[in-house]
């Protein structure tokens, strides 16, 4: 039986994010696709790693959070959809 099941890595365990109908104990075999990550540039020039971090620095400096932003909680900012 081959089903695709989203989870959510916490803890060091793999949490299904809906029931999942399995005996306590079953063994299974996970493919893991990591969604929603960033990867970083594949550059190996110490010189230019360090162009690309200062213009990432400087563009968030640009772009600063408002000091009246809302504040999320842990369940809002991991909430999943």
């Amino acid at each position: 039986m081959a089903e695709l099941v989203r989870a959510v890595f916490e803890h060091g365990s793999f949490v299904p994010e809906t029931p999942f109908d399995l005996p306590e104990g079953a063994r299974v075999l996970l493919t893991v696709h990591a969604t929603g990550l960033v990867v970083p540039p594949l550059v190996s020039a110490p010189e230019e790693r360090a162009r690309i971090l200062r213009e990432t620095v400087e563009r968030m400096k640009l772009n600063p959070l408002p000091a009246d932003a809302p504040r999320f909680s842990r369940d809002q900012m991991h909430e999943r959809g």
